[in-house]
């Protein structure tokens, strides 16, 4: 007269139940997440030297050797048409010595770069490096590349 309740033998609905061996793995496989953060390191050092500066300019080749330095320098570029960037914002050349004075760390003291195209205009790059020696600042270089033997 009466039916069971909750045993074993049902109809098939319901819930199942588990095996009598067969436990909850409670456990993490950590292998994958070690293999994703590897592939990721590999590929962040492989693209890293390539991320320096974004402005494409093509520098001009001297036979001066490399500087060493510990700290990174604030860069200016001027490109082949004459637009001037500071690291990679382009800004017009009246703003350089107020730009450079609001982001210098280290004061006047600060290293600045400035990158010449090899085909840019003279005049403009002497003028950036005017206005940046006239607001104070004495640390300033070009940046060339080195001559290629032939």
């Amino acid at each position: 007269m009466g039916m069971a309740v909750g045993g074993s033998k049902g109809s098939g609905g319901g819930r199942r139940r588990r095996g009598r061996g067969k436990a909850v793995m409670s456990e993490i496989n950590v292998t994958p997440f070690v293999d994703v953060m590897l592939v990721l390191l590999i590929i962040f050092m492989v693209a890293a030297p390539m991320m320096t500066v974004g402005v494409p300019i093509d520098l001009p080749e001297t036979q001066a050797k490399a500087l060493n330095s510990e700290t990174q320098p604030i860069t200016i570029s001027v490109k082949s048409d004459g637009q001037v960037f500071l690291q990679e914002t382009p800004i017009p050349v009246e703003e350089v010595a107020a730009k450079l004075e609001a982001i210098a760390t280290t004061g006047y003291s600060e290293r600045i770069f400035v990158r010449g195209d090899a085909t840019s205009p003279y005049g403009v790059i002497a003028d950036v490096m005017s206005r940046i020696q006239e607001a104070g600042f004495k640390n300033i270089g070009l940046v060339t590349q080195p001559k290629k033997d032939q």
